[in-house]
C-alpha cells in the first residue's frame, strides 16, 4: 500500500520514526511530508533512512512537478501523526499554507489524524469544535492517549502507540466489500480429555483465525469467532470459547448457521477417548496405558448439511 505520513511540529514528532519503520517493515511504500516546524524535532535524514524515500517538506521546491498534487494522487492512505492543535485548526479552516496542508486539501485518500498536545489544549473548546468539524467531513480523528506529557505532567493528549496507529491506518484504507455480511470463523485446536488434567490436543495457536477475523472486521463484516483453546478479546466480535469437539458442536447449535461465509482454519480432533476418568490416572505398576479412542463427529460435514 502507498502510505503518506504527515508530521507536524510537536514534541511527539520523534515518535513518527517508529511509525514509519513499522510501515516499511510490513512492506508498504512510505513517503513522508513533515512541516517545517516538524523538522525542528526530527531530522530529515532519519525519516529518509527509515522510509527509503526522499522527504518532501517545502511547498515551493520542485514547483514544476506540482508536488502537492502528485503526492495527493499517489497516496492510498494518509496518517498525520502527531497532529498539533494548530494543524487541526488550519485544516478545519481549509488553510493550506504548507505542503502537507495542500496535500490534505487535494487528496481523495482516506485520512487518519492522531492529535498530540497538552491536556488543556486538547480540551479547549476551539480544538473540540475543530475536531468535530473534521470528523463531520469524513476525516478520522482518533482520541489521544492518556499518560506522561512534556513538562513533567500527565493526562490526555499523548500520541497513541505506533502499532495502534499503523493498524488503524491500514484499516481505513481497506475496502468495505464485506459490509452487511455475516461471517463465522472457527479457529484454534480442540482438546479431548483423558482425565481432569490430561488431554489429547494439537499445536494450533489460532493465529490464522485471528488474522482472518481482523481482516473480515476491517472489511465491514459482522464476525462471530468460535475460539478453541485460545483467547481473543474484541468489542466488535462475538466470541464463543470452546475446548472440546463436543463444545464446538454445542456452540454451533447455539449460534446457528445463518452466515453468509463460514471459514474453518481449525484443527479439530478426529478421535477422542472412549471414556474420561473422573480423577487423575495414576501409575498402576504397569509399563503401559491403553487408551481406547472413538471417532469424533465430522464437523465440516455437519456444517455442510446444515448451512
Amino acid at each position: 500500500m502507498r502510505i503518506l505520513v504527515g508530521i507536524t511540529g510537536g514534541i511527539a514528532a520523534f515518535k513518527a520514526a517508529e511509525i514509519v519503520r513499522e510501515f516499511t517493515e510490513l512492506g508498504h511504500d512510505v513517503r513522508v511530508v513533515p512541516t517545517p516546524n516538524a523538522l525542528r524535532f526530527i531530522g530529515a535524514a532519519t525519516i529518509e533512512a527509515l522510509s527509503h524515500n526522499p522527504v518532501a517538506s517545502e511547498l515551493y521546491s520542485d514547483v514544476a512537478d506540482v508536488r502537492h498534487i502528485e503526492l495527493a494522487q499517489w497516496a492510498e492512505a494518509i496518517l498525520v501523526a502527531p497532529a498539533t492543535a494548530s494543524f487541526l485548526a488550519r485544516t478545519a479552516a481549509g488553510v493550506a499554507d504548507d505542503l502537507l496542508g495542500n496535500v490534505i486539501l487535494a487528496t481523495a485518500a482516506p485520512i487518519l489524524i492522531a492529535p498530540a498536545m497538552h491536556s488543556e489544549m486538547w480540551t479547549n473548546k476551539a480544538t473540540s469544535s475543530n475536531v468535530a468539524l473534521l470528523r463531520s467531513r469524513g476525516l478520522r480523528v482518533i482520541e489521544p492517549g492518556v499518560g506522561r506529557l512534556t513538562g513533567g505532567d500527565s493526562g490526555v493528549g499523548r500520541l497513541p502507540e505506533a502499532d495502534q496507529l499503523v493498524r488503524e491506518t491500514l484499516a481505513i484504507a481497506v475496502p468495505k466489500d464485506l459490509a452487511g455480511k455475516k461471517v463465522l470463523i472457527i479457529a484454534g485446536g480442540t482438546r479431548e480429555f483423558i482425565d481432569p488434567v490430561r488431554y489429547i490436543g494439537n499445536r494450533s495457536s489460532g493465529k490464522q483465525g485471528i488474522a482472518l477475523v481482523e481482516e473480515a472486521t476491517a472489511r465491514g463484516a459482522t464476525v462471530t469467532l468460535i475460539a478453541a483453546n485460545f483467547r481473543y478479546d474484541s468489542s466488535e466480535v462475538v466470541v464463543e470459547s470452546v475446548q472440546t469437539t463436543a463444545d464446538l458442536l454445542n456452540a454451533l447449535e447455539k449460534i446457528g448457521f445463518g452466515f453468509d461465509v463460514i471459514v474453518m482454519p481449525a484443527a479439530v480432533s478426529d478421535f477422542k477417548p472412549e471414556s474420561v476418568s473422573n480423577s487423575k490416572i495414576k501409575k498402576s505398576g504397569s509399563s503401559t496405558l491403553d487408551l481406547h479412542l472413538i471417532e469424533n463427529p465430522d464437523v465440516i460435514s455437519m456444517i455442510a448439511r446444515s448451512a
